[in-house]
């Protein structure tokens, strides 16, 4: 049996997509355990998706530091506007 998956863009391959991460895979990130990784699950069902990785720090336990460790690990899955 084949299975089709979604084709990333290559600024995404490896990267952990914060829009639909499940807990194990945001716990995999650096300064992420379990508390975090379900107020990041939480915060996004409660707000609608990530429009950008920034917003990660209206996470409560993610501040600038721990942001700053996880910025280019992430993803929200949305095309760069320029």
């Amino acid at each position: 049996m084949t299975m089709a998956l979604p084709v990333a863009s290559a600024a995404d391959a490896g990267m952990v997509n914060i829009n639909t991460a499940t807990a194990q895979q945001l716990e995999a990130l650096p300064r992420i355990g379990p508390a975090i990784a379900q107020r990041i699950i939480a915060y996004r069902e409660k707000n609608g998706a990530f429009k950008r990785p920034a917003e990660l720090m209206n996470v409560k336990g993610i501040g600038e530091s721990t942001f700053l460790q996880l910025k280019d690990l992430i993803t929200t899955g949305q095309k760069a506007r320029g």
